[in-house]
């Protein structure tokens, strides 16, 4: 489906989502029951999420210390020229970057805020020299280390 469709989403759909994107290994017969549907009607909707992109993606959520990745920062990134072409640029370039978990480009202060997972300080820093003090159009950057992650998750609110 292209971007500019959209799904309208009723009650049922809503019900569906709250419940499956805490766990999508559920079976959709227990989502069925929960919700009052069938589990042929359960999956064909979930199917329609899917291809309208309302569910985007299912992924296994991993503790980035278990895996080695001890260091995290929040990066606030300053471009030196905000064209459109510099920031289609720099959001390609950075999204190929897999230590960068999430980007997001922000008003105010600064033009992106990433969020970065490294192993260490020298790996993070090995990072910010092929990923920003080499690039023209970054003016500057400025890296908070993460202390205590208090929050961290990926659900949605769904009124």
């Amino acid at each position: 489906m292209s971007e500019h469709e959209s799904m309208s989403l009723d009650q049922l759909d809503r019900k569906i989502l709250r419940r499956y994107q805490t766990d999508t290994r559920v079976a959709a017969e227990s989502i069925a029951a929960e919700v009052g549907l069938s589990s042929t009607a359960v999956q064909r909707r979930l199917r329609r999420m899917r291809q309208f992109g309302v569910i985007r993606q299912e992924v296994a959520v991993i503790d980035p210390r278990a895996v080695g990745l001890a260091v995290a920062c929040i990066v606030a990134v300053e471009l030196l020229r905000e064209t459109d072409r510099g920031v289609q640029r720099f959001k390609a370039k950075i999204a190929k970057y897999p230590e960068v978990q999430q980007c997001y480009y922000v008003t105010g202060t600064c033009d992106f805020m990433l969020v970065v997972h490294a192993s260490d300080m020298q790996a993070y820093e090995a990072f910010t020299r092929r990923a920003l003090l080499d690039d023209a159009n970054v003016r500057s950057f400025t890296t908070h280390v993460v202390l205590d992650s208090i929050k961290v998750g990926s659900l949605v609110v769904i009124p």
